[in-house]
């Protein structure tokens, strides 16, 4: 017999394996997703890190943000260390999936198509897609963007958002995918798009802290909640965290977390 047939012989035998004990595992109920993060002594937070106020970098670099700050006395609290994992955004499933990351925590909106794939928490914030434009532009409701070009995030629930307004997509012009938000409201500011569609904090926090001239309109796409996403099946992990921040929530941590940036607890948790 030839080396490599030998050797082609050997890696279906180890795959063989590997695949029988995975599922034995799954069909036997098991679920260790808690106790290998307590083994390991980490968690592994995937996430956008140009998203403010979510999860952004701030000007010397280091990743802060909302998200950052809720994962952070989260595991703070349960005795292990945060590592903050930067992501493509547009291929977030895969990076959890392949176990790259723990959890997918970055204003992460819940949608029945990812519930059908990962396991959540219940949901920590309620927000919206919303159309964000110049503040000179005679735009004033969706349908006033009719022939126009609207941008989006790639792998975001905007793309979503729109799907669910049939007759507005079906009148823009052009649709552009960005790479990043904020890549998009640059392009927006220079004239590349008439609009984007981005989370309502997203907009609110740009307008606020870079004094732009951008503008929202009143129309929203959808309401949504974001909630954290976890491995299909890592629910003892998914409890172990939302537990965490229903003491948060009972303490005043959250609230505390919140109005430092926000100005207010707008946070659902436990409502």
């Amino acid at each position: 017999m030839k080396k490599s047939t030998v050797a082609l012989l050997a890696i279906l035998l180890l795959a063989t394996t590997l695949f029988g004990a995975g599922t034995k595992e799954q069909a036997s109920g098991v679920d260790n997703s808690l106790q290998k993060i307590m083994d390991k002594g980490q968690l592994i937070v995937g996430l956008d890190d140009t998203f403010p106020p979510m999860g952004f970098r701030d000007e010397n670099g280091k990743i802060v943000g909302f998200d950052v700050d809720l994962a952070r006395e989260v595991t703070s609290r349960l005795g292990i260390k945060l590592v903050l994992q930067p992501i493509d955004w547009n291929a977030k499933e895969q990076e959890l999936n392949t176990g790259n990351i723990d959890c997918i925590w970055n204003g992460f909106t819940i949608t029945d198509e990812r519930l059908s794939a990962m396991t959540f928490t219940s949901p920590y914030l309620s927000n919206a897609q919303v159309v964000v434009v110049k503040g000179d532009a005679p735009y004033t409701t969706l349908a006033s963007l009719s022939g126009k070009k609207v941008g989006y995030q790639a792998g975001s629930s905007a793309a979503e958002a729109l799907d669910g307004n049939p007759e507005f997509k079906a009148s823009i012009k052009q649709i552009v995918e960005f790479k990043e938000n904020l890549t998009g409201l640059m392009d927006l500011e220079i004239g590349g798009i008439d609009a984007l569609i981005v989370d309502l904090f997203v907009a609110n926090d740009n307008i606020n802290r870079s004094g732009k001239d951008f503008r929202i309109l009143s129309e929203d796409l959808s309401h949504e909640d974001y909630g954290i996403g976890f491995r299909k099946g890592d629910v003892k992990l998914a409890d172990a965290v939302w537990n965490q921040l229903l003491a948060m929530k009972s303490d005043g941590t959250l609230a505390k977390i919140a109005t430092e940036w926000f100005g207010a607890d707008i946070t659902v948790v436990g409502k």
